[in-house]
């Protein structure tokens, strides 16, 4: 067998439908469109997610929990996680970023009072629990509250 008599086996290459071009084509008049409608048309699109007014698959599977419109995004962080700080140093949401305890500088953080606090810092923080507010001041600590 030589290149030049290879070739593609019978039936692989088929003839491309030409639509529209007269009823002897098999393909005339509607040119494989059906008749009418949306998909009938030239130009025609649907959205995405369009099932051809069909209930869509978003509106048929169940919706679950709640997504509140106007969260505020506050940031956690317990009393106990505070003590990976050297004592007597400033602990604002930037260096709580920095550890990791906070995701973004840009919302509010809240400290919480689970845990015990063993060192005496200098906390930054937008808001602060009462129980919170009971450990840190036993512990000799100091909490500023930020704008």
């Amino acid at each position: 067998m030589k290149l030049n008599e290879i070739g593609l086996p019978e039936g692989a290459n088929r003839k491309t439908k030409r639509r529209g071009k007269g009823s002897g084509s098999g393909h005339g008049k509607n040119s494989c469109r059906g008749r009418k409608g949306a998909l009938h048309r030239s130009g025609r699109t649907t959205r995405p997610g369009f099932e051809g007014g069909q209930m869509q698959l978003i509106r048929r599977i169940p919706k679950r929990g709640f997504n509140a419109l106007f969260k505020d995004g506050t940031q956690i962080v317990n009393v106990e996680a505070l003590n990976r700080f050297a004592d007597n140093t400033v602990v604002g949401p930037a260096e709580m970023k920095k550890a990791g305890l906070i995701g973004s500088e840009q919302f509010p953080v809240k400290i919480l009072g689970k845990g015990k606090l063993t060192k005496a810092l200098i906390i930054k923080a937008h808001k602060c629990s009462g129980s919170a507010k009971k450990l840190v001041e036993a512990a000799g600590a100091k909490i500023e509250y930020l704008k």
